[in-house]
Parts: C-alpha cells; structure tokens; sequence
C-alpha cells in the first residue's frame, strides 16, 4: 500500500475475511497487519474501560459512538493491568483531550500499549455490515489490500481457542478488605468487579486452571467465576471446578463465568451472530417484571432450555437471551451481563448484595 500521509497519519486498511474493505488511517501502534476477530461496541464513553477489558482478547474492537479520544485516558480507569485486544477502530480519532483527570491522549496511549488501530472507517457501514453478515475474522494495517485479506483469512478467530489462557493470573494475590471470604478464578477479571467485591469480602483471586480442592482448602465462605474472553466449550478445566464445587461453597459467576456455570450444569452454550457490546442492554428481571439497562460484553450465550437444574432469573430483551440462571437445588447464581459495569449503568450492582447474603445464610 502507498506510504502517502493524510494529516500526518499513514494510508490503512481493513479487510474482513469475506472480503469487504474499509479505507483509513493508521493511529497507535505501527502496524503492516494485525489480526482478530472484528467486533461492534456501542458504548457512549469509557473507551479506556472496553480497551482494558480482558473479554476482547483475540478481537479487534470497532466503536459505533463517532467521537473516540476527546477525554484522553486516566491511568486509574483502566480495568486491567494492560489492554487485551488486538486493536481499535474508530470513526474520528480526536486530537486533542479535554478533561482535568487525563494523564494522556488515547492515541499516545495506545502508541504505549503497543495496541495498533485504525481511524476515518466508516463504522457505521461496518457495523451494519457486521449485523447482516455475523462477526468474522478481519485484518488491518499499512499493507497492501492483497496482503491483508490473506492474513484475515488466516485468522482463527475466537472459536475453539482457550483465550482464558492468556489473560489469567499466573500466580494467586489478594485484594479487597470486607468481612467474608471468597476465592474468585480469574477468567479475566475486571477491577470493577475486584473494587466492588472487596466491599463484602476478603478476596483471594486464583489463576484460571486451579483446582476445586485447593479452592476448598483455602475455606471461603463463596467463590466467584469472573469474565472472560472466548469459547466458553474449551475451557473444559474450569467447568470441571466449578462441578466440584458446587453443593460445597455458594458459588456466584458473570459472563463467562455465568457460561461455565452452565457448562457444569450440563447445559450448552452457542456463539452469538454478531455478539452483546455496548452499556444499554435491557434486560428483564423474571422476579419482578423490572427492566435492567446492562453492561454486556460476550459473543457466546448459554442454549435456552439446556439447563434443567437452574432457573432463568434474567431475560435479554433485545433478542431474548438468557442472561441469568439460578440453581434450583445448589447455592449458586450467575448472570450473562456485567452488573458491575465499568463502565455502563449500575442498575445491576444488587447483585452483590445477593451474593453477600447467600455466603452470610450458607455460613
């Protein structure tokens, strides 16, 4: 591709593996070609949250909201310790921030973070595009458009591939100082979730692929099962935990987490056309009739009806997803969404309440 300038910025592509084409301009990290699964977030501000969401891992995130970068990044909004995604798109990159909290704008940062993007894409039409045509491998970059369709093409995707892996912890650490005690397996956990855990717990966050007796061993009096990127199928290790687990310690999990819930269940999971991304899902409480706004972010959900020893507490109403499920026999919940947002509305956070007073009653 022509190594031509359009205010100061590098000609770039995006390509998606079924051959449609987006023109723009290179911002962040220098790239000829980088790869992921190409994904449409509709959230009005918090970009930095969504970048720093581990769930992206293995995609490319590409931003409806027009205006990306006018409040530049605070170091203290970050929701992990580095961003997990393979890149951004975004219709106008601002030039300039505007906010006394920034310590830098978002295209320097993502120049740190070693995160490449690409701005001037007409997202509307790729979001578009994407609805009718599902989420799909795609590549972008500063190489030529015969290049970069053959490196979409060659991109795995998300499906089968045991993303967990690469954003766990490696070795257990604590965080938080409330009263109860929980284990929470980091599947890609979010400081949010972290922040409003320690509000009723003591938290011990351990890696992934730990096994149900060291949990027990540790005595908590619940054990959380956090978010995560990918194929819920393949990570066969956590579901056969959490199997043991339950009927031993309450047990309260989201997105992912809720997933594996399933999966230990018995039930079946199943990728979602173009996947839930955004902070205005309406979701319905089946309780009370109530419609929460949520924080969504999965491109798997669990098979209605799969999962005979729970019962569905949260229905999406968009689409009619399943989004929570309670266990009928065993003290264990979980939800699809994320009710600690982060960012999005907070209708959601009670459920941590549940969850305190379900460790408090199992104690």
């Amino acid at each position: 591709m022509s190594e031509h300038r359009r205010g100061g910025r590098a000609e770039a592509l995006l390509v998606l593996a079924d051959g449609t084409t987006f023109e723009g301009e290179a911002i962040g990290a220098p790239a000829e070609v980088a790869t992921g699964e190409v994904v449409f977030n509709t959230v009005l501000s918090g970009y930095q949250e969504v970048m720093t969401d581990p769930s992206y891992a293995g995609q490319i995130i590409a931003f409806t909201y027009p205006h990306i970068g006018n409040y530049g990044v605070v170091g203290m909004d970050a929701e992990s310790r580095r961003p997990y995604c393979r890149g951004v798109v975004v219709r106008d990159l601002a030039r300039r921030r505007s906010n006394w909290r920034a310590t830098a704008d978002l295209d320097e940062w993502l120049m740190e973070q070693k995160v490449p993007g690409i701005t001037g894409v007409d997202t509307r039409r790729l979001t578009r595009h994407i609805r009718e045509a599902g989420s799909m491998p795609a590549a972008f970059g500063t190489a030529d458009e015969t290049l970069l369709k053959a490196a979409a093409l060659d991109e795995p995707g998300t499906d089968g591939v045991d993303l967990v892996a690469t954003v766990t912890t490696e070795t257990p650490y604590s965080a938080g100082d409330g009263p109860l005690h929980v284990v929470a397996y980091d599947f890609g956990i979010k400081t949010s979730i972290l922040r409003l855990l320690g509000e009723i717990a003591t938290i011990e966050v351990v890696p992934a692929w730990t096994p149900a007796a060291d949990v027990l061993a540790r005595r908590p009096d619940g054990v959380f099962l956090s978010n995560g990127p990918g194929d819920p199928a393949v990570v066969t290790y956590a579901r056969d935990a959490v199997q043991a687990l339950l009927g031993e310690v309450p047990v309260f999990g989201i997105c992912l987490g809720h997933q594996i819930l399933a999966t230990a269940l018995g039930g079946q999971t199943y990728k979602l056309k173009f996947g839930h991304h955004g902070g205005n899902h309406p979701v319905r409480r089946e309780a009370t009739g109530g419609v929460e706004i949520t924080s969504q972010n999965h491109n798997y959900a669990v098979a209605e009806g799969s999962v005979a020893a729970a019962a569905v507490t949260h229905v999406n109403l968009n689409d009619g997803v399943v989004e929570g499920l309670r266990c009928h026999d065993v003290p264990a919940f979980s939800v699809q969404y994320h009710p600690e947002a982060g960012p999005g509305p907070h209708d959601a956070r009670y459920l941590f309440d549940e969850f305190a007073q379900l460790m408090r009653r199992g104690a």
